[in-house]
């Protein structure tokens, strides 16, 4: 079967550091970030209308939560709720003591509605950690040691949590436990370095199927649960950052692009580079984003 994908910009001006889309299906709205710019970044699908909230750090990622005004953040000395309206932060991690050597990174809601994010070396060093947040409490810390956190992503039943050290060239998996458990030891799950590539952002579709950004051969690739490659899609940049299922029917993918990362790392050659894509067509469907429980 021969499928015709379209790729359209949905916004004029691209991103320095685009990461981390996100669709709410309950308001038709698609979040992202331009890290390097600090700003979240939304459009709402059904006014095709563009807002931004400017942040005052460098931001990693957004995660939905229980409140459509409110958003989950990583920023880079911690994690916080954003109140869409203000601007105004309230924090709920801040490691102590600070370090400068690491920022936040990538993260996502769990389907228990836990908030799992990583932290990167600024310049790569093996400094990074990985945390879970629950409600506005209980902060656990799921492993250390890391340069750069990516790919975070969860299957449909919620029993394993996929993730990669960028450097690695590998996606990872571990058993994820429903309660406050460990992680297990992981298991060697997908090996980007065959495909040219580190992983970047990872999306899980509705058929757990793993979605990878391969930011360096510009391209996205959907590996099947026992971590085959199903097929490789060719991306409109050639620097594909992060990637995420919306849209009305939730079978829109939407990839975030980069321009310039301002590390020096990842500068991108493609005149659309750092653009927001709408990629239809490709015949998958997503599936609706958990939100971050208060409570826990």
């Amino acid at each position: 079967m021969t499928l015709t994908i379209i790729a359209t910009r949905i916004a004029d001006r691209p991103d320095l550091l685009g990461e981390s889309p996100v669709w709410d299906e309950r308001i038709g709205r698609l979040y992202w970030v331009d890290g390097a710019r600090r700003l979240i970044r939304y459009l709402d699908y059904a006014e095709d209308r563009l807002s931004e909230v400017e942040m005052p750090s460098m931001v990693g990622c957004v995660g939905l939560t229980e409140d459509v005004g409110r958003l989950i953040t990583g920023l880079r000395d911690g994690i916080y709720l954003v109140d869409l309206a203000t601007g105004a932060l309230e924090p709920l991690y801040r490691p102590e003591p600070k370090d400068d050597r690491v920022r936040f990174n990538d993260g996502k809601v769990d389907r228990q509605g836990r908030f799992v994010c990583g932290t990167m070396g600024v310049h790569a060093d093996p400094v990074a950690e990985l945390v879970r947040i629950t409600g506005k409490q209980k902060v656990e810390r799921l492993a250390s040691g890391i340069r750069i956190s990516n790919s975070i992503c969860f299957s449909p039943d919620g029993e394993t949590f996929y993730f990669s050290d960028s450097l690695d060239r590998q996606i990872r998996a571990y058993h994820y436990s429903p309660e406050s458990d460990p992680l297990t030891e992981p298991r060697a799950h997908i090996d980007t370095s065959k495909h040219g590539s580190g992983p970047d952002g990872a999306t899980v579709d509705a058929e757990g199927f793993i979605w990878v950004a391969l930011v360096h051969v510009g391209k996205i690739g959907r590996f099947s649960p026992d971590g085959k490659l199903d097929r490789l899609v060719e991306a409109p940049v050639d620097m594909p950052s992060c990637i995420t299922f919306g849209g009305p029917d939730m079978d829109t993918l939407y990839m975030t692009s980069i321009k310039d990362s301002g590390s020096g790392r990842a500068i991108s050659r493609h005149p659309y580079g750092g653009h927001i894509f709408a990629l239809e067509g490709l015949g998958i469907k997503g599936l609706p984003e958990p939100r971050f429980k208060f409570g826990g």
